[in-house]
């Protein structure tokens, strides 16, 4: 084996225009300019048809950006696969949907919980709407859709339109036989969609609000949401949770007998809100009277796990995963996170797999992340996440260690500019100490990112004005090689996070497997 490797995955950064929005360009980066500057360099693809997303409208996300980097090759992912399912009648013919709609059929409602958008990244109202319609047809006469507000994956302040596109066609099916309504929301960072055990608290809140109809009350979404507007000033996804009640009563809260649906795709933000509603052991907090429900998730979200028990769409069957590899030649490897990544760089990274591949040769360190808007401590835990590294590395024990450093996504997704600046020079400094031990240790060190973000911060709205964008970018993320032998190719359009596997594998002189996109080494 030549060089041992080290991957950087720096999240959310991506190769943005330069413009006012791009807090990585306007950031002090000394570092990663000189990286750039000197270091045989190249742009990958992080989004689209790269990490198997529908279109090339479609934004990379931490999940599907480090499936493609862990298993070097390109799976139907998320909506993509969904759709399909959705398209062919499929997903109507699982076990679950047919177990879920006997069920409640006789009496019992059928309850949707999800993140109402079109990002894609979670979710897409389009599959909300098509499972409406799907129950209608049969004989379900009751549904209440439970509804998080986005903002983070779609503009800051977008959830009215969602709201009434689903108000029009509850509307348009609502009849004698059938009754649609919302029922409970809330937005997607204060309720619910909590991820790594990081606030069981907001799983709680999100819980009560859905299932007890507990929450402030309001007549409908709409009043809802532009009441916490006006008092608030908050953007959606930090909306409080609301309940919408007639005389004085939820509309839908669960009832014995019912059915309940989690209709988002994305596996991390979904497993603390299915087990609260799936597992009879849970214990994180009290559930109150919750008996005789049936639940089931889009996709099983933890396949070890199997969490949810019943799910609606097979997973992809990722396989011949770079770990996989690494294993079968007997290489020790090191993954590194704080806890709001510290799943992508293990259960992602090795094609949605709970477990190790082998416990002998794999190690994971988790650094607990900071329980507080991110924005106030922006630097988040790199210093800890570099220390870590550079003690591994001093430890000549690995022949690849990867790690993440959260900051440009986490704190990019805060919209607050200033703060993704500080994060993003914070960073540098870490990635310095981090280009200063491969050098000294003899290490091939890689850069890179999952998908965009911290580079594009600002959006024109209809009238042509700057607002806050709190998304993912579609732009380019960079690939940076230093301490390896020969060059990288040039980019182009061919090139993507798949491609990325394989060229640790040459670097550590092992053959990758045919099904791999092929080496960036030119």
């Amino acid at each position: 084996m030549k060089k041992p490797v080290v991957l950087v995955v720096m999240d959310g950064v991506g190769l943005g225009d330069k413009g006012p929005g791009d807090a990585v360009f306007h950031a002090k980066t000394p570092n990663l300019c000189n990286l750039l500057k000197n270091n045989p360099h190249t742009q990958l693809k992080a989004h689209g048809d790269a990490v198997g997303l529908p279109t090339d409208e479609d934004m990379g996300n931490s999940e599907v950006g480090h499936n493609a980097l862990g298993c070097g090759q390109i799976y139907a992912q998320g909506a993509k696969l969904v759709g399909v399912n959705i398209q062919s009648g499929e997903i109507f013919r699982s076990a679950a949907w047919q177990e879920l709609t006997d069920w409640c059929r006789d009496g019992g409602a059928m309850h949707f919980l999800g993140l109402l958008s079109d990002g894609n990244v979670h979710s897409h109202i389009d599959h909300l709407i098509a499972l409406i319609r799907q129950a209608k047809k049969e004989g379900i006469r009751r549904v209440f859709c439970h509804i998080l507000l986005d903002g983070r994956d779609v503009p800051a302040t977008s959830a009215l339109q969602y709201v009434e596109q689903l108000e029009g066609v509850l509307a348009e099916l609502n009849d004698e036989t059938f009754c649609g309504r919302i029922a409970s929301g809330g937005g997607r960072m204060y309720i619910t969609m909590d991820r790594y055990e990081a606030d069981w608290d907001m799983v709680k809140r999100g819980f009560d609000c859905h299932v007890h109809g507990i929450g402030r009350a309001f007549p409908d979404a709409k009043t809802a949401i532009e009441t916490y507007r006006d008092e608030t000033g908050c953007i959606d996804q930090d909306l409080h949770e609301f309940v919408i009640t007639e005389n004085g009563q939820p509309v839908g809260a669960v009832q014995p007998g019912d059915s309940f649906i989690l209709f988002n795709f994305r596996g991390d933000r979904a497993l603390e809100i299915s087990r609260a509603m799936d597992d009879p052991d849970f214990d994180k907090f009290d559930r109150g009277d919750f008996h005789d429900v049936k639940y089931a998730g889009m996709l099983e979200y933890d396949g070890d796990a199997h969490i949810p028990s019943r799910f609606l769409v097979e997973p992809p069957c990722i396989t011949n995963t770079l770990t996989e590899l690494l294993v079968e030649h007997g290489i020790n490897e090191f993954a590194l996170s704080e806890t709001q990544k510290f799943g992508h760089v293990t259960y992602f990274w090795n094609g949605n797999r709970s477990g190790k591949v082998s416990e002998e040769l794999e190690t994971y360190v988790e650094i607990p992340s900071d329980n507080c808007p991110f924005n106030e401590k922006p630097a988040m835990k790199c210093v800890e996440i570099a220390d870590c590294l550079i003690e591994a590395m001093e430890s000549r024990k690995y022949g690849f260690l990867r790690c993440n450093f959260p900051n440009g996504d986490m704190v990019g997704h805060t919209g607050v500019f200033d703060a993704v600046v500080e994060s993003m020079e914070a960073l540098d400094k870490q990635l310095g100490r981090i280009i200063e031990a491969a050098e000294r240790l003899g290490y091939t060190l890689l850069v890179t990112a999952d998908h965009g973000n911290a580079d594009v911060m600002l959006e024109k709205n209809k009238k042509g004005e700057y607002q806050v964008r709190t998304a993912h970018s579609l732009s380019p993320v960079p690939f940076v090689m230093l301490g390896g032998e020969g060059t990288l190719k040039a980019p182009q359009p061919g090139l993507g996070l798949a491609n990325v596997a394989a060229t640790v594998a040459e670097l550590l002189e092992i053959p990758a497997p045919d099904c791999w996109e092929p080496s960036l080494l030119a």
